[in-house]
Order: structure tokens, then C-alpha cells, then sequence
């Protein structure tokens, strides 16, 4: 979205005082119980820049406390923006309101300016709900005229919706006795339209790692990893979409001097698309064929193999004002062997179990079988410890618990920045 389009989106501006000339009976304070509620359930917002800017609301936090609740998500747009979604919840007297605000900044945007827009979107969605507390006599609206209507960014668009992206790097570090570097690079071309969603990138990274020993003898170790890959997605309906993935693919930590794979999928969602800010259940299948090339020869013997493979997923992910769930479970195999498989469950939870106590699970485990690429020569203590080389396992599993109280005033307007590390 450039300057002048996001300005005529956001051409009416709120001004909001609590005095004035013309609004001689809002002179005293307006009392803290009589203004609205709000908890803001954002996980990317500037909190402490939305309350010096947006003054004419309480924030509370814990949403038990709320006359408000206001969920705010995101996802990326296909010209590398954001699109933010503002879900406002009404409770308690204001129970029977809601309202959804959507709105898109674009890749050239600065944080200041995407900041500053979802200032003026959240400070404007909460007005309808402040109109019915005893504050509606301070509000006033501004409009400021901003010129003729632009023709459409698809109708002024040289590159036809086409984003693309280009990035290098290098880094080196090291002492007396070690030292490594490594060098990276990554690109991307992508067009994403409500039918059609294209994607091509491909990344690189190339490390060294030099050791000097006790024995005064000098290692080295070098890895690669490259890979190629792209997608096209079509949409076919509100929740049915079809598409195709290819991938190229050498790792010397997989033994792979090459893997090419070429697949076709088909997904269905219980839901509307549109809702997957919010809500989604998914389901997933791809078949296809990857063609192996082996650095050194592997357990099985072999030194290339073209294989069939097909995966079946099931994914679901909730985002409510009591907190958010997803989780997932994949199953995947080769044709020719289905002892040769993969079965991967994922899921994770935030969850307020009670005022100010907050439960935070995410966890994963996976059964593996499909590790065809572990090479036959036993690999080096050196490899093991660097994790140079993946080992073989049938099985792998991570477990993250937290929890957080929270406790004392439920009121939390005030901003102070100073002395911010300690």
C-alpha cells in the first residue's frame, strides 16, 4: 500500500479531548469505572505506544475485566505485507456488539508507519462501543480530505503482482585454537491473487570449521546445504484448493549430493478460508516421486533409489479470546515399503485458566522410519558431536510447559520507559 492510498484509507481521523471550550461539562476527569474496558490480545503490538496514543479507554489486564475484548492477527500478503484482522468482542453490557476491522500495510512500510496504522484502525473500531459509555460527549471525528480517488494498485502495477526478494550473508568468528565461517544466500519469487498463489525460492548456506587438537593435529569440516523449491496453488472453492510442489535438494548432514521430488496435493478446509485468521481444520493429501542421490553409500546399500511417496495431514488451529490451540498429525511413507514411514503428531496450547493465570504446552513427537539416506560407514565422534551428519533413530519427541499469575490492579494505563534494563 503506498503513502497516498494508505492515507485515503485512513482518511477519517478520530480526535479525541477530554476538554475544551466547547465541552465545558467534560472539564472534570471522567471517572475510571465509567470509561470503557479494553484488553488488547495482540502478541506483535506496541502496547505501550497504543496507550500513550489511544487515551480515552481504560486497559485492563486480564479479559475477565473487560467490557472489550479486542484479538488482533496477522498473516502475510502476497506483495510481502501484513494483513491485520481486528476481532472486537463485546462483554458483559456489551454483549450483544461486535465488529471485525481488517486493513493491509505493505512491505516498504516502515514499523512507524505500520504502527501508526493500526493506531488509527484500533482507536476507530473502538468507537462504536465508547459511543455507549458516558465518554460520548468528549468524542469528536475529523475528516480530512485527501484528493481525488488513485486508479487501482492492480491497474498501475508494472510487475503484475510479482514480489521478489534477494538476501546474502556472511560471518565469520573464531579464537586461538578455532575458528569457522560461513556464507548464505536466499531468493524468492512469488504472485499471490484470491485464485492463483506461486511461490519459487531457493537458499544456501556453505560453513568451514577449523580445530586445532591437543595433539597439535588441525581438522577441518566443511557442510552445504542447498535447496530449490516451488509451489502453485489454485483455489477451487470457499474450501477446496489444489496445487503441485517440486523441490531440489543437497545436504552433506542428510547424505544428499541430490533429492528431487515432485508432488501434487489436494486440501480441503472444514472452514471458510476466510476465517483462518481465526479458525481452520485442514485436510491434506500429496502423492508424488523423489529421486535420491547418495553422497556415500546407505544402510540399504544404495547409492540412488526413485521412490513413491504420499502423505496424508490433519491440522486444525483456533485463535479465541480464551486463548489459542493448534495442532497437527501427518502420515507419510513410500509406496514400495510402508515399513518405511514417518508418523509426526504437533500441538500446542495457550490457555487462561482463570483470572491472571495463564497455561502455555507445546509439544511434538514423531515415529520415524523412513530414514533411507543414514550412511553405512559408522560416522566419526567428530560428526556426532558437531552434529555434521543425522543420525538414525526410530523415534524424537520435544515437550515445552510454562505457566504465569499475574496478580494486583486490574488497571494498567500508565506508560514508563525510563531505565527499561532493569
Amino acid at each position: 500500500m503506498s503513502g497516498s492510498s494508505r492515507a485515503r484509507c485512513w482518511a477519517l481521523v478520530i480526535t479525541l479531548a477530554f476538554a475544551g471550550p466547547a465541552a465545558g461539562r467534560a472539564q472534570e476527569p471522567v471517572p475510571a469505572a465509567t470509561t470503557l474496558r479494553v484488553f488488547l490480545d495482540c502478541q506483535r503490538c506496541d502496547f505501550d505506544h497504543l496507550r500513550r496514543e489511544v487515551t480515552f479507554v481504560d486497559y485492563v489486564r486480564d479479559p475477565a475485566d473487560a467490557q472489550v475484548h479486542v484479538l488482533v492477527t496477522e498473516e502475510d500478503t502476497g506483495a510481502g505485507g501484513e494483513a491485520y484482522t481486528l476481532y472486537l468482542i463485546g462483554q458483559g453490557e456489551f454483549a450483544s456488539q461486535q465488529d471485525t476491522v481488517r486493513f493491509t500495510t505493505s512491505r516498504d512500510d516502515t514499523q512507524e508507519q505500520e504502527r501508526a496504522i493500526l493506531t488509527r484502525a484500533f482507536a476507530l473500531a473502538l468507537v462504536p462501543f465508547a459511543l455507549r459509555t458516558p465518554i460520548a460527549p468528549a468524542l469528536s471525528v475529523r475528516y480530512e480530505q485527501q484528493g481525488v480517488a488513485a486508479p487501482s494498485p492492480a491497474a498501475r502495477d508494472p510487475w503484475n503482482l510479482w514480489v521478489f526478494r534477494v538476501g546474502v550473508g556472511a560471518a565469520v568468528e573464531g579464537e586461538s585454537r578455532q575458528s569457522s565461517a560461513s556464507f548464505d544466500g536466499s531468493w524468492s519469487a512469488s504472485r499471490t491473487t484470491e485464485h492463483i498463489k506461486l511461490n519459487l525460492n531457493g537458499s544456501g548456506r556453505y560453513t568451514t570449521d577449523h580445530f586445532e587438537l591437543n595433539d597439535g593435529g588441525k581438522r577441518t569440516f566443511i557442510t552445504r546445504d542447498y535447496q530449490l523449491e516451488g509451489f502453485a496453488v489454485w483455489s477451487l472453492s470457499r474450501h477446496l484448493s489444489a496445487g503441485a510442489f517440486a523441490s531440489a535438494v543437497t545436504s552433506t548432514r542428510l547424505n544428499q549430493d541430490l533429492a528431487v521430488e515432485l508432488a501434487p496435493a489436494v486440501e480441503y478446509n472444514l472452514y471458510p478460508y476466510s476465517e483462518s485468521t481465526r479458525r481452520q481444520i485442514l485436510f491434506t493429501y500429496r502423492v508424488g516421486a523423489v529421486r535420491y542421490d547418495y553422497d556415500d553409500r546407505t544402510l540399504f546399500d544404495k547409492l540412488s533409489e526413485t521412490l513413491g511417496t504420499h502423505a496424508f495431514e490433519i491440522s486444525a488451529g483456533f485463535q479465541q479470546p480464551w486463548g489459542e490451540i493448534d495442532g497437527s498429525v501427518e502420515l507419510s511413507n513410500y509406496l514400495n515399503d510402508f515399513a518405511k514411514h514417518r508418523i509426526e503428531l504437533d500441538a500446542g496450547l495457550e490457555f487462561r485458566v482463570f483470572r491472571g493465570f495463564n497455561l502455555d504446552i507445546r509439544g511434538n513427537v514423531a515415529r520415524i522410519k523412513d530414514q533411507l539416506y543414514i550412511p553405512r560407514e559408522d560416522l566419526t565422534d567428530e560428526e556426532i558431536l558437531l552434529e555434521l551428519r543425522e543420525l538414525g533413530t526410530d523415534f524424537e519427541y520435544e515437550l515445552d510447559v510454562g505457566f504465569s499469575y499475574s496478580f494486583g490492579s486490574p488497571f494498567n494505563n500508565v506508560v514508563n520507559p525510563r531505565l527499561r534494563g532493569f
